[in-house]
């Protein structure tokens, strides 16, 4: 018994090493592979509706509890008040245009989850006139039934 709790003892580094990747453990995942591309496809079919101005298009791809987290912090719940949110802010707005610079589509094989990670550049003029140019980076997760329930957003200035 007393073999066994010292091999237990020693081998326990070596465990939480396997977990670790230069000392971080991912809150998610980090087990990840090319996912169906048709995950792509549908962030892109949103990324041009929201550039059209068309944003009833294809509602039937959120589950009704989606959650979005938006670059300014805000974490609007709830497939009704995203698109009222969205629409709010789409009006408020002019001229926009939308540069896509890259997208993949991911299954992490740990959690069976599809995502896409899609990033580029957006310009548009505010509600007050302003001209606005910056870089975007989102993440879109999908259910086990292929449907939206979550959008992590991420904005910046910079350019490539």
């Amino acid at each position: 018994m007393k073999k066994l709790f010292i091999l237990v003892l020693l081998a326990m580094p070596f465990a939480a090493m396997s977990q670790a990747h230069s000392g971080y453990t991912p809150s998610y995942s980090s087990s990840f592979t090319i996912a169906d591309p048709s995950y792509s496809e549908k962030i892109l079919m949103l990324w041009k509706d929201f550039e059209n101005n068309t944003l009833d298009n294809h509602l039937d791809m959120f589950t009704d509890t989606v959650s979005m987290m938006l670059a300014n912090g805000a974490m609007i719940k709830g497939k009704a008040q995203n698109l009222t949110s969205v629409k709010e802010f789409r009006n408020s707005i002019k001229n926009y245009k939308v540069i896509v610079d890259a997208w993949v589509s991911l299954k992490s094989t740990d959690k069976n989850e599809n995502v896409v990670c899609i990033w580029g550049t957006e310009e548009f003029t505010d509600k007050d006139g302003k001209q606005v140019k910056q870089r975007t980076q989102e993440v879109w997760k999908f259910n086990k039934d292929g449907k939206i329930d979550l959008m992590l957003q991420y904005a910046g200035g910079g350019t490539m």
